[in-house]
Parts: C-alpha cells; structure tokens; sequence
C-alpha cells in the first residue's frame, strides 16, 4: 500500500528526453501547473515510502530526467520505462509523494491531468506498451486516489452543482423560457467584462429596437456603437454589427446552433460560441468564463485561484466534469458560473454556503495559498490611453455631424496622447474621418 509520504526532492541533473517530432518521450507535467518538477541536485534519487515510513526500492527499467527550464525554473520531472514487449509493469512517477498506476486507453484521466502518448517513432517499444502505457501526471497537490474514486468524486460535484443550481439560480433575462438564441448572442458579448446589472437595461433597449440580426445588419455600424454609450470596450458593439451581417449573409437572418459556424462569426470566442450552442439550442459543450475557470480550480484541483487562461486546458477540465445527459450538462455549464459568481467568489467565497464545500478539494486541503502563475493585472483607467479613446467616443455619441481635433483638445490636453487616441480609435475601425473631422463610421 503506498502512501502519500515525505519526499525527496533531490533528482539527478540532465536533459529531458524528446521524440523525433519535438515532443517529450513518456510522461509530462502540465508546464502551465503550480509546482511542477523539481531543480536538478545531486546524485540521490526520490524516496518513496509505504505506510509504515519504509523506504521503497525503485523498480527496474526506469530512467528518470530532470533539467531547468530556461527561465530558470524548474521542469517537469519525466519517467520513461524501458520495459520489455508486452509487459504491464506500472511506471510510476514519486511526485508529490504518490505513485500513479498506469491507465488505460478508455480510461478519462481527471481534470488537472495530463495525459501524453509514447511517440509512435519508438518503434518496437512503443508497440509494446502502446495505449496501455499512456501515464496520468498532475498539476496539483489533490490527486493521491485513483482513476475511478477520482471520477466518482467529479461525478457527485456536477450532481450537486446542478441540484443547486436548479433552486437557487438568479432570474435573469436571458435564463427564462423563450429567450432568442440573438437575444443570447447579444447578452454574451455585452457580459463580457460589464456587470450583470448594467448589462440587463441595456440589452432591452438593444433587443427592443434590433429585435433580430437582420435589423441591426440594415443599420450603419456606427449606430452600433452609439448605442452601445458606456458599456465599455465598444470594438464589441462592432462586432456585433459584423456578426449581424454574418448572419444574414451565411444563415438566412438565423443565429445558427453549430459551435463552429458561431466561431466563424466576427468577435465571437470560444467561450461566446458555447454559451449561445448551450444555452440556447441545448448543445452539450462545455463553457467555461472566469467564474467557471475558479470553481474548477478549487474544488476539483485544490488550487486557490485558477491561473492565467488555458483554453484548451480549461475546456477539457470542464468536459470531464459535464454528464452525458444535455439537460443536466446544461445546468451543469451555468450552475458553475452562477456558483463563482455569488458562492465562490475570487476575494471572499462563501464555502459555508457551498454545495460542494464538502467534496471540494482546496478546503479539504486547508485552503492553501495560491502560489503559480497569475494572469495580467489591467493597468488603472485613469489618466490612460483608454480613458483618452472613451473621451472622444462620448463626444462623438453626442455629435450628429462629424467634429475637428480642435473639438477634443480642451476635454484632453495631453495632445501626444489625443493623438495616439485618435489614431487607435481609426484603425480599430470605430472612428473615421470625414474631410478633416472626426465622426462614428
């Protein structure tokens, strides 16, 4: 019986092992996780331990390699067997004190584990151990159970995520029977980096005098964006006339419920093009905001916060977290949002509260500090090139007939920085200019 035990960090220095195509041979860490590998030391090997503190032998045919990344951090710690055709021996990896076991091919690993094929270019050994030498790693502390106690605990986190979310969700607009996949489309591009309450008015308005792609398509972008006032990060509201035009170009005036053909349309992401497929045409998918990316993190990884973005990282953690059945992956997909936006929130969540406070994996771990990557911090607004584009955005809102530089120089003085407003704004498409003014396109 082995257990999660001391370890010994210190691992022999070398280059880890690549595959003709570039790719590591054998099993790897998930580089973008906290804590991953370990320096290169001295000469003695990890120490793995069973229950009684007794130190286990290494079992033959493994070879271990360790080196720096070049920053200067550390890299993941990579085991490659070297066993002979056919047989099954585990190859194991003494990281964080656990061994895994090997896994087989129609096994789904967990989210947080990465999972990576022996190159084909091994030849003879590869063929042997084929899919059945495909090795789990892991990018956190909380894995020490196996493949299928880890599945069961998915299993009844989602379960609960969706009982939960069934009674308590909040009544909002776009969550009542019969909203319009455009009506969707509309609320999701707003949604993005503007609160819930400014948004709800405004897409009224929006759906009251563009009730359907068509009617906004026959306007001109710039009434886009002069309705779209002070919502913020208006290139959206361009977006939204361009994925309009799209729409009745491509799809007959039909917000369409295909995840790739709403990628094709302008401005829409891969989080957007989930939601509306989702949540408007019962698309089983998984959709993933920020909101989602911090439940994830902490009850399924044991991570405090969830790092910076990962898309398709992310996609497959919550893949591996949705039920088979649509409806319930539905409820699933906005019950996990809904959940990191009023229970576990990034400043202050409220496990007490939680429906899976009980099965989640950082409070069991005793919340511990989130000590990995962090995304970008946005510079502050004030006094910033974006403040100077938001200035002569409004002043343009305001004008029915275009407006000269002079116009904007006593709301901003920095003329450098008019400038580069001026110009960012042009090239974004979202001002043009007319003989020598200024107006919305």
């Amino acid at each position: 019986m082995l257990r999660v035990g001391d370890v010994d960090d210190r691992v022999s220095g070398g280059a880890s092992a690549r595959s003709p195509e570039g790719g590591a041979v054998g099993v790897g860490v998930d580089p973008e996780g906290p804590g991953q590998g370990v320096r290169g030391g001295g000469p003695e090997q990890r120490a793995v331990h069973d229950e009684q503190g007794v130190a286990l032998p290494r079992p033959e045919g493994l070879e271990q390699l360790g080196a720096e990344s070049l920053d200067g951090g550390a890299r993941p710690v990579r085991v490659r067997s070297r066993l002979p055709q056919r047989r099954r021996e585990p190859v194991r990896e003494a990281r964080h004190g656990a061994w895994v076991r090997p896994v087989d091919a129609h096994e789904v690993p967990p989210p947080g584990v990465v999972v990576q094929d022996l190159p084909r270019q091994l030849g003879e050994q590869g063929d042997a151990l084929g899919a059945h030498a495909r090795q789990p790693t892991r990018s956190g502390p909380t894995y020490a159970g196996g493949m299928e106690e880890e599945a069961e605990r998915r299993a009844a986190i989602a379960a609960r995520i969706a009982s939960w979310y069934a009674a308590e969700a909040r009544d909002l607009p776009w969550r009542r029977p019969g909203f319009p996949p455009w009506g969707h489309l509309v609320g999701e591009l707003m949604l993005q980096q503007t609160p819930v309450a400014r948004v709800i008015p405004r897409l009224a308005e929006w759906l009251e005098r563009w009730p359907t792609p068509a009617a906004l398509a026959a306007e001109p972008p710039g009434e886009a964006v002069r309705a779209w006032d002070r919502l913020g990060y208006p290139r959206r509201a361009l977006a939204l006339h361009g994925a309009a035009t799209a729409i009745v170009e491509r799809h007959g005036g039909e917000v369409p419920a295909d995840v790739d053909a709403l990628l094709e349309l302008p401005g829409v992401g891969p989080y957007t093009a989930r939601a509306v497929a989702a949540f408007s045409f019962g698309v089983r998918t998984p959709v993933v905001d920020t909101n989602t990316r911090r439940v994830l993190a902490r009850a399924v990884a044991g991570r405090g916060e969830a790092g910076p973005a990962r898309t398709a990282a992310d996609l497959a953690a919550m893949e591996a977290l949705l039920p088979a059945d649509p409806e319930q992956a539905r409820l699933v997909n906005a019950g996990a949002m809904e959940l990191g936006q009023v229970v576990c929130t990034a400043r202050a969540p409220r496990c007490d509260s939680c429906p899976v406070a009980g099965l989640c994996a950082w409070r069991s771990a005793g919340h511990p500090p989130y000590d990995g990557r962090r995304a970008p911090v946005q510079k502050r607004y004030e006094g910033s090139d974006r403040q100077a584009r938001g200035t002569v955005l409004r002043e343009l809102r305001r004008s029915e007939i275009p407006l000269p530089r002079a116009a904007f120089e006593p709301l901003w003085p920095d003329a450098a920085q008019l400038d580069r407003a001026l110009a960012g704004l042009q090239r974004d498409g979202l001002v043009v200019r007319e003989g020598e003014g200024y107006a919305l396109p």
